[in-house]
């Protein structure tokens, strides 16, 4: 059987924490910034973890970073 493909999209904005966990980092740090204060810029450079209801989906995009 042939290899799945990773979906290249993912492969670049997701990674793999140690426990298996999904980290992504924050939108909305370069659109309109002016209006933000600096606080909201600061918190938005920080990743975050994956929301576990997509979890699964995104892990399924990239099956051979486990």
């Amino acid at each position: 059987m042939p290899k799945q493909k990773s979906h290249s999209a993912t492969k670049k904005r997701f990674w793999l924490t140690g426990t298996g966990k999904v980290k992504r980092p924050h939108g909305g740090k370069n659109h309109k910034a002016e209006t933000k204060n600096t606080k909201r810029k600061r918190n938005l450079r920080k990743n975050t973890l994956v929301d576990k209801t997509i979890e699964k989906t995104v892990k399924n995009m990239m099956p051979y970073k486990d």
